[in-house]
């Protein structure tokens, strides 16, 4: 989980989308642990990467916000994408007593996500939610959404 204090909406990066009012579900260790290092050792901390539930909220209520930048910068960046991996079509939830490579999700091939940072001289240039298709031994980037990108 990320850090309290990044909202209470049900869309918010850390919020409770499963509870009407919703709630800030962040982690307050983490939070004090954020702050004591930034205060302590006066170091920048240019990004936090964890996973909170899901992109897609409770209830059929849209879809989360993945990524907040803080007021000194720091970019919180929620990772989690359920599913991770998706089969082509939907043809491929066959029996589990099929063996024939046919009945593989990899013979029609996935597309699986990815969370990509770029970093430059210590900050943050880019965050982007990719999905790249998988058939065989053949990659190819099939969506890219841009979620951050800095000077």
């Amino acid at each position: 989980n990320g850090p309290t204090g990044l909202g209470s909406g049900l869309n918010d990066i850390c919020g409770k989308d499963w509870e009407l009012d919703g709630g800030d579900h962040g982690d307050p260790d983490l939070a004090c642990a954020i702050s004591s290092l930034k205060e302590n050792n006066q170091i920048s901390i240019p990004l936090v990467v964890f996973g909170h539930m899901h992109k897609e909220l409770a209830h059929g209520n849209g879809f989360r916000k993945m990524i907040v930048v803080g007021t000194d910068n720091t970019i919180y960046l929620n990772g989690a994408i359920v599913p991770r991996v998706k089969s082509f079509g939907d043809d491929d939830k066959r029996s589990l007593d099929d063996e024939s490579p046919l009945s593989s999700p990899e013979a029609k091939g996935t597309v699986r996500a990815f969370t990509l940072v770029e970093l430059s001289k210590g900050r943050v240039t880019r965050v982007s939610e990719s999905w790249v298709s998988v058939v065989e031994d053949k990659t190819t980037l099939k969506e890219e959404h841009i979620l951050f990108e800095g000077n």
